[in-house]
């Protein structure tokens, strides 16, 4: 007898339908799958056959085929356990067939038949939707992150028997409803609070700036000055993820298999500090079967590369393009997957090999030749896709022992929230721009209109540093951010002088 289950697998961050053909016929017992399936899949044989026996149920010991389709599409990872279970007790009549048309069932099986949660469930519950599909069938801690999509079913279960009674008796199962509670309170809570940080103003309103307007920020300073500090406390003074955009991340954080224990919707913009012997595929993305790599993970929200000259500069050039464009492509002989990386890049670094060039309190022990060495490491390039060039110095004795506390990061997310506000009316048209830091040519010209006074200081700024068009341009954005900030409807002189003073460590010797 043959039966057909419906499944998905996952192609970048979409999903595709998979359909799970079982044909049970005489002779010889044995187990035969085809359709391009990979060693999970192809283990999946030995699983179900102890699945189905220790829940209970009669294995055939005839002659089973297994097909997926479509053939030519690389089915990966142990999702297919429960269709093929399910197929193969349709097959055998062991279960009723009538609703296997309406959903997509996914799931691993355990030896013992219970079912265990797999990557992938959010954007396959989108899909299932797109397709017209009744519903998803899927392990119960699944459950929620797949009841995020409305508009269909879905049914969480524990065991495959469960999910036999279900076929059986379908008006005795309920799907499961999603549980809005989880979109309720504070984001924040586990922060770490700016008003912990002594001192440091100008690194703080570097911050400020950085994330009202989404400006990539690099903190350059010798060892103890604080700049990790700082950077572990801007998602602080963020504002949280809108429900659109939470979908997007947990969408991405699925793929990855970052959600199987978290099973919901991800609240928290993203903190991704990889270490520096990060290689650039692990950075951008990538594997035989193309995966998400750090700058897809910090979608929407930080990428922070502490120590920043200590990473191989060829990784650091991988940066550079989703840095512009907002999204990576990776391309592979079979498939070329699409990656969305609209990221904020947090760095620091020490500004020479041993870390006390400039320093006010100790002296450096470089020459001049090994301080350019050690800055060759990032490109021209790569400086100019930063806005915010920010030196962060060592506190002086009495400050350190000082008591005071400085702003709280509640209230510079006050002031975040309605720069972003004033950006987003500015915007509304165009809802693919979140900030100011997203900017187009075009958008430039309109909003970013100069003076005489302020274009020949801006001028002035670009023949001293050597200015390429690229950094007057993210100048330009920088000011219209702290203009949102002290709600100016204008760049003035003074928005404009304090953005250019965040360029002057674009070439340090």
């Amino acid at each position: 007898m043959l039966a057909r289950v419906w499944s998905a697998t996952v192609v970048g961050i979409d999903a595709v339908q998979v359909g799970v053909e079982v044909d049970v016929s005489g002779g010889l017992p044995k187990t035969v799958l085809v359709g391009l399936p990979d060693t999970a899949v192809q283990e999946s044989r030995e699983r179900v056959n102890a699945a189905l026996k220790n829940s209970g149920f009669a294995f055939p010991m005839r002659k089973i085929l297994i097909n997926l389709t479509p053939a030519d599409l690389r089915k990966e990872g142990p999702s297919f356990d429960l269709p093929i279970s399910i197929g193969i007790l349709a097959a055998s009549e062991q279960a009723n067939p009538q609703l296997l048309g309406d959903f997509i069932f996914i799931g691993e099986l355990s030896l013992d038949g219970s079912l265990r949660p797999v990557a992938g469930v959010l954007p396959i519950a989108a899909a299932a939707k797109e397709l017209g599909m009744r519903g998803l069938v899927l392990p119960l801690d699944n459950a929620q992150e797949a009841a995020v999509v409305e508009g269909i079913e879905v049914y969480g279960f524990t065991h495959l028997r469960e999910i036999a009674d279900f076929l059986d008796r379908p008006q005795t199962h309920q799907p499961i409803a999603f549980n809005r509670d989880i979109l309720e309170g504070e984001p924040w809570i586990g922060v770490p609070d700016l008003k912990e940080v002594k001192g440091q103003n100008h690194a703080r309103r570097a911050l400020e700036i950085a994330a009202a307007g989404g400006h990539n920020l690099i903190f350059v300073g010798p060892p103890g000055s604080g700049k990790t500090m700082l950077a572990r406390r801007l998602p602080g003074i963020l504002p949280p993820l809108s429900f659109p955009e939470a979908l997007e991340v947990s969408r991405i954080h699925s793929v990855a298999g970052l959600l199987k224990e978290r099973g919901t919707l991800i609240r928290d913009r993203p903190f991704r500090s990889p270490h520096h012997s990060a290689s650039g595929p692990s950075l951008v993305g990538g594997g035989s079967i193309p995966r998400p790599g750090e700058i897809s993970l910090a979608h929407r929200g930080i990428l922070f590369l502490d120590e920043l000259t200590e990473f191989k500069r060829n990784v650091l050039e991988f940066l550079r393009q989703p840095l512009e464009d907002g999204q990576v492509t990776i391309s592979r002989t079979r498939q070329s997957v699409e990656f969305p990386a609209q990221f904020t890049l947090i760095a620091s670094t020490n500004p020479c090999p041993c870390g006390y060039y400039g320093d006010r309190l100790q002296a450096c022990t470089c020459s001049p030749v090994q301080r350019e060495r050690y800055w060759a490491k990032l490109s021209g390039p790569l400086m100019d896709r930063i806005d915010l060039q920010v030196a962060v110095n060592r506190l002086k004795p009495e400050e350190m022992i000082a008591q005071s506390q400085g702003e709280p990061s509640a209230a510079i997310r006050d002031r975040v929230f309605r720069a972003r506000q004033i950006a987003g009316d500015r915007f509304r048209h165009e809802p693919q721009i979140q900030g100011n830091a997203e900017m187009q040519s075009r958008h430039l010209r309109e909003h970013c209109a100069l003076d005489d006074a302020s274009r020949n200081l801006l001028e002035g700024a670009i023949r001293k540093l050597g200015l390429s068009a690229r950094a007057m341009d993210r100048i330009l954005k920088v000011s219209r951010t702290i203009a949102d900030l002290a709600g100016a409807a204008r760049i003035q002189g003074q928005h404009l002088a304090e953005a250019i003073q965040y360029r002057t460590i674009d070439r340090m010797q």
